[in-house]
């Protein structure tokens, strides 16, 4: 039993006290020091998340900051000094590969989350930068390995090994199979991957596999240990950007080479605040039933301002509502925006869906349209005002542009309904593509 097992056991039948009195300082500084004991979560080592040993290789996947180095540093020490939970007996022969040596040196060995910060003044491994080499008390050794030089890996046998910011790896597939050849020693070598994600093919593959074991970090899961004035000024700045969801939050985003949009196309004309603006639709495209299993509501804001310019504001698409709950949701939309209309697709409800919002509020401009084309047909026009500039993001708005980037000729990869796009759709096509009555000026 491993432990933090044992530990737990003991806290449950309120016997720690006594099982802890018979211990010396050194019994208690070694406990208090163990890993899986304050780790957070999606750092602890597979086995003791969730019943899936053995494993050969642990994915970690994390934002910048998230605790990724950390992780990583423990794990060595722990398999290296042949801790509980880790390795027992010690595992001798550990590899350490970095993007460059510079970085294997600076983060993974000497940095402020490497391996010897990690270690106790007692067991620390003495370093030899010319040797590039780690070796513990015990006869434990860690050799450091450039990830620019594959070749430096023929030769070399271990039983772990410790791989770093794989993404950025230059030569990420020849160097990932020189070292599969090194691991040949021991009865079960392991190997970890830290890394901020990149859809490279090899981390595909990694997430696809069975076998592999992955975990997940976001930068504010490790917001503790982090400046403030980060958190403030660059999660703030990149939160739910593209950018900020693969550096902060340890996504993978990847383009659709079919898709009407891409993402680069959407980042350029991001920005933070719309203009004083001329007019402001709430664009809504209603489930066809209110069941558990019903599509979502679209509900989406836009609006445009005197040069022609629209300016995607708001998507407040929501799942699971009955109809007079999305009816006030977009209505509430509606009057915080101080809108002009709600523009409502009526083929699945007809009259039925003016009707719901009226009786949430009579008041309200209610425009219907109706679908004739197919959804392809109609978003198409829409995605050459982004290819010529005029629609621009307010904000980041993930979801809505996760699926916009994934709708291609035969739809949504996931064959879901694009409800959000749909919406994106009525509103854009109301204020640019097709008459409309002269605006009057507003400010949001």
């Amino acid at each position: 039993m491993s432990l933090v097992a044992i530990l737990s056991a003991l806290w449950r039948k309120k016997k720690l006290d006594e099982a802890t009195r018979a211990l010396s300082k050194a019994d208690l500084r070694k406990i208090l020091h163990h890993w899986p004991l304050h780790c957070r979560n999606e750092q602890r080592l597979p086995g003791l998340v969730r019943a899936r040993d053995p494993w050969n290789i642990w994915l970690m996947l994390g934002g910048r900051g998230a605790g990724k180095t950390r992780t990583g540093a423990e794990w060595v020490r722990g398999i290296a000094l042949g801790e509980p939970d880790f390795a027992e007996p010690a595992l001798g022969r550990i590899a350490l590969v970095g993007e460059t040596f510079a970085d294997a040196r600076n983060v993974m060995v000497e940095g402020p989350a490497g391996i010897l910060a990690v270690h106790t003044r007692r067991e620390r491994p003495s370093w030899s930068p010319s040797l590039r080499k780690l070796e513990w008390p015990n006869g434990s050794v860690a050799h450091v390995f450039s990830a620019e030089d594959p070749d430096s890996l023929r030769g070399p046998q271990f039983e772990a090994a410790w791989a770093d910011e794989l993404a950025k790896w230059r030569y990420v597939e020849e160097t990932w199979d020189m070292l599969q050849f090194g691991m040949r020693l021991g009865t079960h070598p392991r190997q970890m991957v830290t890394t901020t994600p990149r859809p490279i093919p090899l981390i595909k593959r990694f997430l696809a596999d069975p076998s592999v074991v992955v975990t997940r970090a976001k930068t504010a899961d490790n917001a503790a240990n982090l400046a403030p004035a980060f958190l403030e000024t660059v999660v703030g700045r990149y939160g739910g950007t593209r950018l900020g969801r693969q550096e902060l939050d340890g996504e993978i985003i990847e383009d659709r080479p079919d898709a009407l949009w891409n993402r680069g196309l959407i980042e350029q004309s991001r920005v933070s605040v719309a203009p004083t603006l001329a007019r402001i639709v709430i664009a809504v495209d209603p489930p066809a039933t209110s069941s558990r299993r019903a599509d979502a509501c679209g509900i989406v804001a836009v609006g445009l301002d005197h040069s022609g310019t629209a300016y995607v504001l708001a998507d407040e698409t929501a799942s699971r509502l009955k109809p007079p709950e999305w009816a006030a949701k977009a209505v509430g939309l509606y009057h915080r925006l101080q809108a002009d209309a709600l523009v409502v697709e009526t083929n699945q409800g007809g009259e039925m869906v003016t009707s719901v919002i009226r009786e949430v509020d009579a008041s309200v401009p209610v425009k219907a349209v109706r679908a004739t084309r197919g959804k392809y047909l109609r978003a198409e026009p829409v995605s050459v005002l982004y290819a010529q500039g005029r629609v621009h993001h307010v904000g980041a708005m993930p979801d809505l542009e996760d699926e916009l980037c994934d709708f291609g000729p035969a739809g949504l990869t996931s064959n879901r309904s694009p409800d959000r796009m749909d919406a994106l759709v009525w509103g854009l096509t109301e204020l640019m593509l097709s008459a409309k009555s002269e605006p009057r000026v507003r400010a949001l």
